[in-house]
């Protein structure tokens, strides 16, 4: 018996896992609405130049990156050119209103699934607006900046209004496409949509570098040393996506009846990297935007003058080849991810204090209430600390990476992109498994 029990699966224990747990139909479902997805990158906006606007896209720095997360459909110029990104900033200041606004408070932690489902339907509404602002910045932004991209004879207020209808419903479907994946497929659509449209720009800057180092032999140490450096920088975001502080949690026990219940220890888990790749994000975004508007400002007729210098002063400062664009980077990380901790529900040691206190657990050695709120404090102050430090740090290698080897082709691989999709990749091997766990559940339950 113990040793028909001991024998590998076969393929056929194998297809009736999948089956039976519902996750090849899943996965066929989430495959399917990825391939829609690019399809759709690659359907053109009427009116565009393309080859015009990819030269454009290639020296403006706020353009490139918002493509890396297209998957290439705002350099095509796409129907689906501003992919999942307004989607993704609705829900993220969707979460900020709820931590701000009491209604909304109330909403998510007291109504249940009627009242998170109306915080969806905000969102919903919400990321409109921003796909029209959005839409409507990036027209003018043709119009008025780089009017060759657009092809003559077209009537500016007709080709406006089109594009901006045009882009607005293309977001939309794409956060369809996001949320029929999170509801019926595996994953989380929206982080699974900016990971496929983060790989497949990968052949593009592959393409660059294999033409950068033939033209030139003395890269492909360089590249050698490149590869490796960022081989250990997935290993380190590996570590640090799954790194957690566990904080013991002794359970009184409870006599119901004859039986015993609880007494069992548990532990608290907190992550050193509470906000993943939002602190990063947030931190290029304040970046990009100033400098982005003070070259611009800088490219018009302006006097010579001091308002002049000190827009041409401040554009050198802010200049991502600059020291200090990597001093106010770093520091902005490390300030946006104590940010992101403290609005996180389960990261707030007052709140956490009271509910140990309401269930008769504690952690060994300290008081209930006050004093174990603030041993809290003090160990997700110090976790905290150390994965904003290494969050920094990691954010940091791929740029100066580059600048050692001279090979820049890569840049576009950052560590944003490389967070993204480590980070997307272990969530999406972890729903799998817990899938294929509930078939052996259901396989012991029945024998």
């Amino acid at each position: 018996m113990q040793n028909a029990r001991m024998k590998p699966p076969s393929m056929d224990d194998v297809v009736s896992m999948f089956q039976a747990s519902g996750l090849k139909s899943k996965l066929i479902f989430t495959f399917l609405m990825i391939a829609v997805f690019r399809l759709g990158v690659h359907l053109p906006l009427y009116g565009i130049n393309n080859e015009m606007f990819a030269r454009l896209a290639q020296s403006n720095n706020i353009i490139g990156f918002i493509d890396l997360f297209s998957g290439g459909a705002l350099a095509n110029i796409s129907i689906l050119a501003l992919g999942i990104g307004p989607y993704i900033t609705s829900s993220i200041i969707m979460q900020l209103l709820t931590v701000v606004i009491p209604h909304l408070e109330q909403l998510q932690k007291e109504e249940g699934e009627a009242g998170r489902r109306k915080i969806s339907q905000y969102t919903r509404v919400f990321t409109v607006f921003i796909a029209i602002f959005q839409a409507s910045i990036f027209m003018l932004y043709l119009l008025h900046q780089a009017p060759a991209a657009i092809i003559p004879g077209i009537n500016p207020f007709m080709f406006f209004v089109g594009s901006v209808s045009i882009l607005t419903a293309g977001a939309m479907f794409v956060m369809w496409l996001a949320e029929l994946i999170t509801e019926r497929g595996i994953g989380n659509g929206g982080s699974l949509l900016i990971f496929v449209g983060i790989l497949s720009r990968i052949p593009f800057y592959c393409e660059q570098t294999g033409t950068l180092v033939m033209n030139d032999s003395s890269l492909q140490l360089g590249l050698l040393l490149l590869l490796a450096i960022f081989f250990a920088t997935m290993i380190l975001i590996v570590i640090m996506q799954e790194a957690v502080r566990k904080v013991l949690i002794v359970n009184p026990k409870r006599q119901v009846g004859n039986k015993i219940y609880g007494g069992v220890n548990t532990y608290i888990p907190f992550k050193m990297n509470p906000g993943g790749v939002m602190p990063i994000i947030f931190a290029i975004a304040i970046l990009l935007f100033p400098t982005t508007i003070l070259s611009l400002v800088g490219q018009a007729n302006l006097p010579e003058g001091m308002i002049k210098d000190v827009i041409t002063s401040l554009t050198t400062f802010l200049s991502p080849s600059g020291v200090m664009h990597y001093v106010l980077y770093f520091l902005l990380i490390v300030f946006l991810t104590f940010f992101y901790a403290s609005i996180m529900p389960n990261m707030q040691p007052k709140e956490i204090a009271n509910n140990l206190k309401k269930y008769g657990s504690s952690i060994p050695g300290i008081k209930p209430g006050k004093p174990t709120a603030e041993a809290l404090d003090k160990i997700l102050s110090r976790i905290t600390l150390l994965g904003a430090l290494c969050l920094g740090i990691v954010a940091l290698i791929p740029s100066f990476a580059s600048y050692i080897t001279r090979i820049t082709t890569l840049q576009g691989i950052g560590a944003t992109s490389l967070i993204i999709m480590v980070g997307v990749a272990l969530d999406f091997i972890n729903q799998i498994k817990t899938q294929l766990l509930a078939k052996n559940y259901e396989s012991f339950l029945k024998e």
